[in-house]
């Protein structure tokens, strides 16, 4: 008997209901388990709750910013295999540095295409699978 594929599980952690919306259309349609909270307050007791596989992490949050969280995961030896991608509307190239010298996996600038945003999620959860599939 075939073992069940196992689906990735994904935090999003968003204030912005448009924005996680939209999130929520890409993962629905990728084929992910996924769950959001929008308080960056919320999202440390969560994932080390819920250990998923990747958390799509805004920068701009109430409360705790998402750069306070990746640095918090990344502390966490218990959490060493979440994958973080974070997302922020200030794009700079200084944003974007001190993201990853916290610890993030990934950065996307917002407003994202759908299809930008699924091909940074596959990268990070699927390796080899970039550009494969349909359109977003």
């Amino acid at each position: 008997m075939a073992e069940p594929i196992k689906r990735h599980r994904v935090l999003i952690v968003e204030d912005e209901d448009n924005i996680a919306l939209a999130l929520d259309y890409v993962l629905t349609r990728e084929g992910y388990s996924h769950d959001r909270i929008a308080n960056g307050a919320e999202a440390l007791p969560k994932i080390r709750d819920t250990s998923p596989d990747l958390v799509l992490l805004d920068v701009m949050l109430p409360e705790v910013s998402g750069y306070e969280i990746c640095q918090n995961v990344r502390m966490d030896p218990k959490l060493k295999d979440v994958k973080i991608l974070m997302m922020t509307a200030r794009g700079s190239a200084m944003e974007r540095r001190k993201g990853l010298a916290l610890g993030a996996d990934g950065f996307i600038a917002k407003p994202f295409e759908l299809k930008e945003l699924r091909d940074e999620v596959r990268k990070l959860l699927e390796p080899g699978a970039e550009g494969a599939g349909g359109d977003a």
